[in-house]
């Protein structure tokens, strides 16, 4: 703290202005946290998706059939969050793409996101028959959330098991097992899937261990 604020106040006689002291701290704290830690999210990376769905848009204006492009824009849509307008681009390729897993998993997860327990739920299931390894085992970690969501915690338990059996490395199932096994009561099992995931993490190589981290500070929290 005291060399935050010797930096601020040294900011600001260097600008001759605390305001932009301010934003250029920030700056300055938003790169370190990027390049070494990575709890901040990118800001790049929202304009570049944005640059890439204007470009996947005008692609299919010139080509209306063209399904690869209809299936990357719609996992772009899932990552903003517009679930509605990547089920409409989804559901007409449902024949097209009836034995591919990916696409199974992405109609899941935007039905189950904008409210089709049921659907959703039923997508991810044939996404795991098709191709249980499909997004990582992902799936299971969508599957899990809706079923403790729904007040089904052993069966929370058993697709997080599942998913841990293909990405053991995942600090994010052992964080989601910690609130499973708290919901249930299990205060002991609740701690110890928090330690195992921090152990877990400790163990990553450097590359993992910023992919993992905000899970794993999460993971200290709970613990």
């Amino acid at each position: 703290m005291f060399k935050l604020t010797f930096l601020f106040l040294w900011l600001s006689w260097l600008l001759g202005n605390p305001f932009f002291a301010i934003i250029l701290l920030l700056f300055i704290l938003y790169v370190i946290d990027r390049r070494f830690v990575g709890l901040s999210p990118s800001l790049l990376a929202p304009l570049k998706r944005n640059s890439r769905i204007r470009k996947l848009r005008n692609i299919m204006t010139a080509s209306p059939n063209d399904v690869s492009a209809k299936q990357e824009l719609a996992r772009l849509l899932i990552d903003k969050k517009k679930y509605g307008e990547a089920i409409r681009l989804l559901e007409p390729l449902k024949r097209v793409l009836e034995d591919s897993a990916e696409y199974w998993a992405d109609l899941g997860l935007a039905l189950a996101a904008e409210g089709n327990k049921a659907e959703g739920e039923a997508a991810l299931l044939r996404a795991l028959e098709i191709n249980s390894r499909v997004k990582y085992g992902t799936p299971y970690l969508r599957l899990a959330a809706m079923s403790a969501d729904g007040g089904d915690q052993e069966k929370a338990l058993r697709y997080l098991r599942a998913f841990q059996d293909i990405h053991s490395s995942s600090c994010e199932s052992y964080y989601r097992l910690a609130e499973v096994y708290k919901r249930m009561g299990k205060e002991a099992e609740a701690k110890s899937s928090a330690e195992e995931g921090l152990r877990v993490y400790r163990s990553l190589p450097k590359y993992r261990k910023r992919a993992e981290r905000g899970w794993a500070l999460r993971l200290l929290l709970k613990k």
